[in-house]
């Protein structure tokens, strides 16, 4: 109804005639939208949040004159998470909640969905991806071009050789597109240096009378074909960090170096364009860290609990910042409560389009960004997963976990070697390092029933208070169920594919089915 429409429209009207008092008329555009995802970043991999074995100079940057989201989700897996970004859903409602897409398995975020993307171009973007697609393959319909993206560089699966650019998955292959063309030309050409090249190309050649959304997901700091040679990096990176005694967290600071340095270009150029005072920039994390070689890999999310593909905090509660020009009060953390659903929403309203017209999870949170008022999110669904039996939820400064049992993943896991109850951690800006004491003896370990944290005084989730606090616990499972009664099956395929197999297409990872 056009009623409904009219404090959107007027909001976004007051916005740009306010930002447009300030720069030439020329300048008066819908802003560019540049989101860059770090694959597998834990919360202790960036020195923002205290981390003083990895330096992140260019990250720390546009987090310190930005906003650092202090609680702010993900999902705990990958496809998860950009299934989410994508659609402005939670995976219960689009059957993306359970496992990710491996290359020879005939499945993918459904045609149904309108993603991000297409929102934008309904709004006069332009649209490039670069980087890590992982929503579907088997058919050439689910491919990012085919999808809402006028341009896709990069490859179509979870993992992949940093070096020769393969996959391996049951079969082996090259996974690297141009537009749903095989690329053989990039054998030695790392890949986090060769995502920001072609970040920078889309930048550069880009029409500035047009608005540009730019999603930059790198492959960094995922695992590679594992386990032969599962972290892999320049070795001028890695005797930066000679000093780090650990194997894996060397060479996993070394991926983390040059993932930094890749973001610090990305930045550099869309100045060089001049385009960065109308730009939002946004980071984001699609899970918590693999820490301590879980998924062969050694990030960290150090102090809080748990790895990646677990709902503990350090699975799911995610690294992100805003930067942007158009931010009225930079340097800033806020402890708004926010969700990666959160950023369709956002993006489509600051496009000029209506983001309550649309039946999705997400909220609009740019007026608490900018103006710093409160989040308009109460609570984030964090996942339920009918196959594994685990769900968690949080409701104002409480968490459910369901399913979650003891296991060696699900305490408090610090980089080998390193003690950092000790270590002293300081952030640069105030309140943007999570701080917990140490591990009392009494630690709740299992929650394979149901256990209660008040994440506001318990961050690192020592003390499970369902038995004092049953109203409480009540009233989340029964939010639980609410949404447990609305979740349609998992989509997921775990039948590969001998079709699939890269030997009969050339070599490469391709669509093998049409789509009936």
């Amino acid at each position: 109804m056009p009623q409904a429409k009219m404090p959107t429209e007027l909001g976004l009207c007051l916005w740009l005639l306010i930002f447009c008092s300030q720069v030439s008329v020329s300048k008066c555009l819908k802003p560019n939208i540049v989101m860059i995802v770090a694959d597998d970043l834990g919360w202790n991999d960036v020195s923002f949040h205290g981390s003083n074995q990895i330096p992140t100079p260019n990250i720390d940057k546009l987090a310190l004159d930005g906003i650092i989201l202090n609680n702010y989700y993900v999902n705990p897996i990958c496809t998860p998470s950009r299934s989410a970004i994508m659609t402005g859903k939670y995976p219960i409602h689009t059957g993306m909640q359970h496992g990710v897409i491996h290359s020879p398995t005939a499945w993918g975020l459904s045609l149904d969905e309108v993603l991000l993307p297409q929102y934008l171009k309904l709004q006069g973007y332009k649209t490039h991806a670069v980087g890590k697609w992982h929503l579907g393959m088997f058919s050439p319909q689910y491919l990012p071009q085919n999808r809402g993206f006028d341009s896709f560089y990069g490859y179509y699966s979870g993992k992949g050789d940093y070096w020769d650019h393969s996959n391996e998955a049951v079969f082996w292959g090259l996974d690297l597109h141009d537009n749903g063309q095989p690329v053989f030309t990039q054998w030695g050409n790392y890949s986090t240096e060769m995502y920001t090249d072609v970040g920078i190309d889309r930048i550069r050649n880009h029409n500035k009378s047009e608005p540009l959304f730019l999603y930059l997901a790198y492959q960094a700091v995922h695992s590679a074909n594992r386990p032969a040679d599962p972290i892999q990096a320049p070795d001028y990176w890695l005797k930066k960090f000679a000093h780090i005694k650990d194997e894996g967290r060397r060479k996993f600071a070394a991926v983390t170096a040059a993932l930094d340095e890749g973001v610090g270009r990305i930045y550099s150029a869309l100045s060089d364009a001049g385009i960065l005072d109308n730009t939002i920039i946004v980071f984001t994390t699609d899970n918590g860290g693999p820490a301590n070689g879980f998924d062969f890999n050694y990030a960290s999310n150090y102090p809080l609990r748990g790895v990646k593909a677990h709902l503990w905090e350090g699975g799911v509660r995610g690294v992100g910042f805003v930067n942007s020009k158009l931010i009225k009060e930079p340097g800033r953390v806020s402890k708004e409560l926010f969700h990666i659903t959160d950023w369709l929403p956002t993006f489509y309203e600051l496009a000029g389009g209506n983001s309550s017209s649309l039946s999705i999870d997400g909220l609009n949170i740019w007026s608490s960004l900018v103006e710093s008022t409160p989040s308009p999110r109460k609570e984030v669904l964090l996942n339920i997963d009918p196959v594994k039996n685990t769900a968690a939820l949080r409701v104002g400064d409480y968490k459910i976990v369901k399913g979650e049992k003891k296991d060696k993943w699900s305490g408090w896991l610090s980089p080998p070697g390193v003690d950092l109850h000790n270590a002293g951690m300081d952030s640069i800006l105030k309140d943007a390092v999570v701080k917990c004491e140490p591990v009392p003896t009494n630690a709740t370990l299992d929650c394979s029933n149901s256990c209660l944290f008040d994440i506001a005084q318990d961050p690192c989730e020592y003390t499970d208070l369902s038995k004092v606090m049953p109203n409480v616990l009540s009233s989340l499972l029964s939010r639980l169920n609410v949404y447990a009664n609305g979740m349609v099956p998992p989509r997921n395929n775990n039948t590969f594919d001998p079709l699939a197999n890269p030997k009969l297409h050339g070599g490469s990872w391709e669509p093998w089915l049409k789509e009936k």
